[in-house]
């Protein structure tokens, strides 16, 4: 191939060089001649001349032909092979060959159908040119910039000319056969420049009159999908084309167009806007079928067992398409009745097929809200028979708080044991003085609030409250002695038991007045004192340092002889005590 290229004038396209034998100069003279030369059997016959011949014999690699001359000339068998391979000629038959040389080293003439018919289409080519007639050919390779073309010779198909839109991929065009234009043609150096777009834009244009005459906001019409883009697709409606945008496609979710459409479909489409100024149409494919919200509510009432697709996961819950176009909301709090769920991709993936509820219908809002958990039995439910009031269970502590701790009870479910109902004696400050997580511990069931998704456990609970038996072990009267634990303005805590106190009111420790207990006392003093009384339900002791000392003595009537003691009693002195 040569290596310089001709620009076609008006086209901006680079021309190759002939594509044929070495002998391109050979054959620019030859054709030159053929044009010029007889074809006839008149006059003398030249070399490089097309004659009309007959053909006499036909051997295993030679056709004979007679063409008036004063011998007879052969042609290569396999240049009368048609399109399945094989040879159509006998003997009779009326040929057009070249006259490449008069004799040969056999004395034969040299004759050539194969240019004779090179010649020929030249021929109709150029007519075809004169008459600005469209030529049929088939693609059959790439070249430098485009398309090889067979017309009966080899031409040239810029990729520019190959569409009205440029084509990616234009080895998917070999083999096709199209109808094309001829925008430039040149004998002498054998070269034939086609076009496609020509031809594509006049029609174009002829179809463009129609349609406009049918476009109309509102009108449904047939298009071909020409091209796709992530937002959409353009349809080609006859000469103008329209944007079919994604969110127009189906009353449905779409993540991209190539999900429902391909280049090259046929489809029914409807006028949204019609623009006549710029000639822009927006089109859409779901407004041709019924908006699928408008019977959702009668499909979907509250309480029905829905399955669905998950096509989205947001922070606050997962989108389910129940059927194209309709899509229910299962918020993060409907996903499990005993799972906290942080965030839905914990539990579901894009995709999932999955069971749920209807909770509630807005087909107004388009809104539907699911449950998931509803789904399945609420294993709270079934706490109330599995584990009764009063039962005891064991379980791990999986959380320590200040106010509690939390114990596994179940997958999912956990139990609170109040920091008030740890200890029925000690004064619990935060729970992780006695407990850390990972703790196995036994408690009793308090109270199940199914509603609420409440277990309240008590560990206390699993001994008896000792303040019930105070009484018995501490009678009113008994004296014994205790260690100082507190020293208040008021009076001092005496530790009578580990977790159980008495309050000395400062009035019962001396005979005299005492401005301050601890003037009297301090914390860590062992003191001799007497129960005067004992209130298991408030959790009171009253006692007496002054009532030990007399212990031998009425101690009401030694109350009564005290100075502005007349009115005083016990039940003054612990009421005091009480208040304070």
């Amino acid at each position: 191939m040569q290596a310089n290229m001709e620009k076609n004038a008006g086209t901006d396209v680079l021309i190759p060089p002939p594509m044929g034998m070495n002998e391109d100069e050979d054959f620019a003279s030859m054709l030159e001649a053929s044009l010029k030369g007889s074809n006839g059997r008149g006059g003398e016959l030249k070399e490089n001349e097309v004659v009309r011949g007959t053909v006499v014999q036909v051997t295993k690699d030679y056709v004979v032909v007679d063409i008036g001359y004063k011998s007879e000339g052969q042609v290569a068998l396999n240049e009368f092979n048609g399109p399945d391979g094989h040879a159509h000629v006998k003997a009779g038959d009326a040929v057009d060959v070249l006259l490449e040389s008069r004799e040969n080293d056999t004395g034969m003439v040299v004759l050539s159908k194969e240019k004779a018919d090179k010649m020929r289409i030249w021929d109709e080519i150029s007519a075809a040119c004169e008459r600005d007639e469209i030529v049929e050919g088939i693609i059959v390779g790439r070249v430098k910039g485009g398309l090889s073309v067979d017309i009966g010779v080899k031409a040239f198909l810029p990729g520019s000319q190959v569409d009205l839109r440029p084509i990616r991929n234009l080895d998917k065009m070999i083999g096709e056969k199209f109808k094309f234009k001829v925008i430039k043609f040149n004998k002498k150096r054998g070269n034939i420049v086609l076009s496609r777009r020509v031809l594509l834009e006049k029609e174009r244009e002829s179809l463009k009159s129609g349609t406009l005459s049918k476009l109309a906001e509102g009108a449904v019409l047939t298009g071909v999908v020409k091209n796709l883009t992530d937002y959409g697709a353009f349809i080609d409606l006859g000469g103008i084309d329209g944007l079919l945008h994604i969110t127009d496609m189906s009353w449905g979710r779409v993540q991209h167009p190539s999900e429902m459409l391909n280049v090259g479909d046929e489809m029914k489409v409807i006028v949204l806007k019609f623009d006549a100024a710029t000639e822009r149409v927006s089109l859409g494919l779901k407004q041709i079928q019924q908006d699928p919200w408008l019977v959702a509510g009668e499909l979907f009432p509250p309480g029905t067992p829905v399955a669905g697709k998950v096509v989205s996961l947001t922070d606050y819950g997962a989108f389910i398409e129940l059927q194209p176009g309709v899509e229910g909301l299962v918020h993060v709090s409907e996903m499990s009745w005993t799972k906290r769920v942080k965030h839905p991709s914990k539990v579901l993936n894009v995709g999932d097929l999955v069971k749920a509820v209807v909770l509630d219908v807005d087909a107004k809002a388009k809104r539907i809200s699911l449950g998931m958990k509803q789904a399945e039995a609420n294993p709270w439910t079934l706490l109330e028979d599995k584990y009764p009031i009063g039962s005891v269970i064991k379980g791990q502590v999986r959380n320590v708080t200040d106010f509690g701790l939390f114990v596994g009870v179940e997958d999912g479910i956990d139990g609170l044991v109040h920091v008030s109902d740890i200890s029925w004696t000690q004064r619990v400050k935060h729970p992780g003085e006695m407990f850390k997580k990972g703790d196995e511990v036994e408690a009793v069931v308090l109270n199940i609030d199914v509603e609420n998704e409440r277990f309240s456990l008590g560990i206390k609970q699993l001994a008896q409250d000792p303040w019930t038996t105070l009484t018995e072990r501490h009678p009113v009267g008994v004296r014994l002695k205790g260690k100082v634990t507190k020293v208040t303005d008021f009076g001092v805590f005496v530790e009578l038991e580990p977790g159980i106190e008495g309050l000395v009111h400062v009035s019962e420790l001396r005979d005299e007045r005492v401005e301050h207990p601890k003037d009297v006392c301090k914390e860590g003093d062992e003191l001799d004192v007497k129960v005067l009384d004992i209130d298991a339900n408030e959790r009171k002791v009253s006692l007496s340092v002054k009532a030990a000392l007399h212990e031998g003595e009425d101690y009401r009537e030694y109350m009564k002889s005290q100075p502005g003691s007349g009115k005083a009693s016990m039940a003054d002195v612990f009421n005091k005590f009480s208040k304070k």
